[in-house]
């Protein structure tokens, strides 16, 4: 299946020097989810896709992917998962196994509909995780990982930063700051977020029994002050795949360094793209 343009130009909130990239409409796990591409196509360069995090969205990344895109000269593809930014919304509760099911079933349907055999994945937060469960249950389509601020088993400073968003999102100004990047899907989406990962039933959660599947290269990134995990992720992740990791303990950096630490992470990924780009 092909990606069917809807509109040109910005998504809101968007600043990228590729503004004029058109914003598609795929369907993916039998839904509508929206995305973008930057650089020269699939079908002529090496592709990453990004996976972004719990409450992100396109435009979140900034202009990261397109940046990447210009500098390696690769294909990137950015979607929205369903709930977030334009895609469809969420209209059930998010099962335990989101991760696994997004890197089971939705992400397949994306590279397919892109026309996309084999890719690097740059994952952050949640998106990290469904990077890592993909390059686990499809190996053949993976070239690489870079896992920013990854989980793979729930830590207590994890659940204090969700706590700290919740009481943001509820009494602060968080929710009117992701309301420019989600519209109507806000509350949804947010909700649906916290309100698993707070849930007692899931402190057990983990993924950590998928790792040694990874047989590709990953690349570990992790801000020292992460609000939201501990090296011991990067630990866990390093010591549990089969295939070559490398990890990058960023200090002075929080959960996001791709924003904080920007020319250091935008140099390590060119690094790493390159170095996963078949000769």
């Amino acid at each position: 299946m092909s990606p069917s343009p809807v509109r040109k130009g910005l998504i809101t909130g968007h600043k990228s020097r590729l503004a004029e990239s058109p914003v598609l409409d795929i369907k993916a796990g039998g839904k509508r989810v929206r995305a973008v591409s930057y650089g020269p196509g699939p079908k002529n360069a090496v592709t990453a896709i990004f996976l972004h995090e719990g409450l992100g969205s396109i435009a979140q990344w900034r202009d990261f992917p397109d940046r990447i895109a210009d500098a390696a000269g690769c294909a990137v593809i950015v979607y929205e998962r369903l709930g977030h930014g334009g895609s469809d919304p969420l209209e059930e509760p998010r099962p335990p196994n989101y991760h696994m099911q997004e890197a089971k079933i939705v992400l397949p349907d994306v590279m397919d509909a892109f026309g996309v055999e084999r890719a690097i994945f740059f994952g952050h937060s949640d998106g990290a995780t469904i990077g890592l469960l993909f390059a686990a249950l499809h190996p053949d389509r993976t070239l690489g990982v870079i896992a920013e601020a990854p989980h793979v088993f729930i830590e207590e400073i994890s659940l204090e930063g969700i706590r700290a968003a919740r009481k943001d999102f509820d009494t602060g100004t968080l929710r009117g700051r992701l309301q420019t990047y989600h519209g109507k899907n806000t509350d949804s989406m947010f909700d649906a977020w916290a309100d698993t990962w707070l849930d007692p039933a899931y402190r057990d959660w983990s993924v950590e029994d998928q790792l040694p599947a990874v047989k590709a290269p990953v690349l570990l990134v992790q801000g020292e002050n992460d609000e939201y995990g501990t090296a011991e992720q990067l630990t866990r992740v390093a010591d549990g795949v089969s295939g070559p990791s490398e990890t990058l303990l960023v200090p002075d950096c929080g959960h996001a360094p791709h924003f904080e630490k920007r020319e250091e992470i935008f140099e390590a990924t060119l690094r790493f793209i390159r170095n996963c780009t078949p000769q």
